[in-house]
This record gives structure tokens, sequence and C-alpha cells, in this order.
């Protein structure tokens, strides 16, 4: 029996996540640890982790030593990031990681993760690559008055939905453009919101793409979705893979319009809080990187993701002190 251990960065409430893996690792038949660590001592996954870390803040200078610490220690295999604010520090020190210790991190190149996290530069990717997005407002736009209402704002580094606003007057742009740092301004997309959960093996591959209908969300993150295997769609978003070449779970989100047209919102390069849907699906993004560490080739993996299936998430209380 072979171990594998693998370890999820800042944790903190990603329970359905931390059992994928560890279903995934029972299906295999394989031994070995999944270690949790958070910066918290209360994050709920400390709970049903197989071990648990506190580590520092992301931003705290001893971070990525902590990091290099736990994976010699627990001889981990794979670290998964699950949070934007890790992306990029991961991805800075992620040959410096990969040469301290045995452990591959997921995380794709540098320049990918600053065109994904910066809303910005992704909507000039999507532009410059031939995909479509919604209008983005220039400074002239705004000034000039140059648009029309509604409007949607939001932080270009933002995550979950923080300070994401419509705007449905000027007077509303006008407080919202003061109040958000280094806020992107665009057209109010009308039509249906999806995510589109894709992996790829680590030199980009595409193994799996599963479009989901967003049914309703909370926070930024989707409480009830629907597979809905839309051939458009995952011709659409595997052409943009092509041209991004991320690593690892991605999940990628837009909308499809009336006219039959997917505009772009944003790429989030880790596992989204709504992937455990396309994965208790069929596309079992966990156990595949569980195979690619056992060294097999899934180009040829035959993947079958149920369609039209609805998910609907739940909380739960769990005791942690």
């Amino acid at each position: 029996m072979t171990d594998i251990n693998i370890m999820i960065l800042s944790s903190g409430r990603r329970v359905e996540l931390l059992n994928c893996f560890k279903n995934a690792r029972d299906k295999l038949g394989i031994s070995g640890n999944i270690i949790c660590c958070d910066a918290s001592n209360d994050a709920p996954t400390l709970v049903f982790a197989d071990k648990k870390y506190r580590v520092p803040r992301i931003l705290e200078a001893n971070y990525i030593d902590k990091i290099i610490e736990i994976c010699n220690i627990e001889n981990i295999n794979l670290i998964v990031p699950t949070i934007d604010t890790e992306l990029k520090i991961l991805a800075k020190n992620k040959t410096t990681i990969e040469n301290s210790t045995n452990a591959k991190v997921l995380i794709s190149s540098l320049d990918t993760i600053k065109i994904c996290n910066d809303k910005i530069l992704s909507a000039k990717f999507f532009c410059d690559n031939g995909f479509l997005v919604p209008k983005t407002l220039s400074v002239s736009d705004i000034e000039r008055k140059n648009y029309q209402l509604p409007l949607f704002i939001k932080p270009k580094n933002g995550s979950s939905s923080i300070n994401a606003f419509k705007v449905n007057t000027d007077k509303e742009l006008e407080f919202f453009y003061e109040y958000i740092d280094e806020p992107i301004v665009q057209e109010c997309v009308k039509g249906v919101e999806y995510t589109v959960d894709v992996f790829l093996d680590f030199d980009s591959n595409i193994i799996s793409c599963v479009p989901r209908q967003r049914l309703a969300t909370r926070s930024g993150e989707v409480l009830k979705g629907k597979i809905d295997l839309n051939e458009y769609i995952i011709n659409d978003v595997k052409r943009l893979m092509e041209k991004l070449k991320p690593i690892g779970h991605i999940t990628v989100q837009g909308f499809l319009t009336d006219k039959n047209e997917f505009k772009y919102i944003e790429i989030n390069p880790r596992f989204g809080g709504g992937a455990p849907m396309s994965i208790k699906a069929g596309a079992n993004s966990p156990e595949y990187l569980y195979r690619l560490l056992l060294g097999e080739d899934l180009k040829n993996i035959k993947v079958q993701v149920e369609n039209n299936i609805v998910f609907s998430r739940f909380d739960d209380s769990v005791r942690v002190l």
C-alpha cells in the first residue's frame, strides 16, 4: 500500500473538500494522511483532518518556512491551496518549497496567478485572446457618464464577492467608486450565471471540464447548483485553458446570455467552494491528483459526469474547543 500525504492550506470550513480527498484516498486503497493547516485554532476542518497544524498568517515572514517545516515532518507529497490570498506567495516560492521538501505545490505559474488575481488583467487577457467579457468602463467613461445603468463594481483584486455591488444609480456609482479600493466597473450582464470546474494535470493537459449553473449563492459562495454539460461552454472554456495553461483544479465564472454568448467574469486558479458538486457528479479531481502522484497518465482517462443533477449545500455545527 502506498503512502501519499496531502496538505490542505487555509483549510477553514472546507470540510466537504477534505472529505472528498478522504473518499478518493479510500477508494484507491491508498494510505497516508490528510493534514489541514490554518491560522486559526478553531477552524472546523481541524476537527476532521488526520493531523492538524496551526500556521502563521499568510503575510507573516515565517509563513513559507513553517510550511516547509511541516512538509518535512509529515513527508507531504502535495500542497493544496484554497484561498486567493495565498496563491501569489506560493507561486513565488514554489521552487524553494519543492527543492526543500518532497512535496509538489498545486499552483499555476506566477504569471498565470497574476492574471487571475487581478480582475483588470483578467479582462484584458480575455479580450486579447478573443473571449467575451462584460464591457469595462474607463475613468473617462465614468467622468463623462458614458454608460448605461445598471453597472457592476468590484475591487480589482477582490475575492468571495467582498465589496462587489450592483449599481443602479449615478449616486451609488459615485459612492462605491470612492468607497472601494482600486475598483473595476463593468456592465451588468443579464443571463444565467455559471461556474465551470476544470481539472488540468501538472503539464496543463485538460482532464475534465464541468459547467454548473449557480442557482443560489451566499457571500459569493454557491449554495445550490445544477450540473449542465453545455457543449458550447465546455468548448469555449477548454479553449481558454489552452491559452492560459494553468494546473490543478480551476474555477471559471461567467454568464450565458440570452444571445447564447458566454461572457467571462473571473478565473480562480484553485478549488472553489462549490467544487465538491462537480467532484460528486463524476469529475473527481482529488482522485485524479492521487493518480498523478502515483505516476499515472490521465490524458486518456474516461470521465463520466452525471448531467442535470442538482446539489444543495448546508451548514453543520461541530465542537472545536
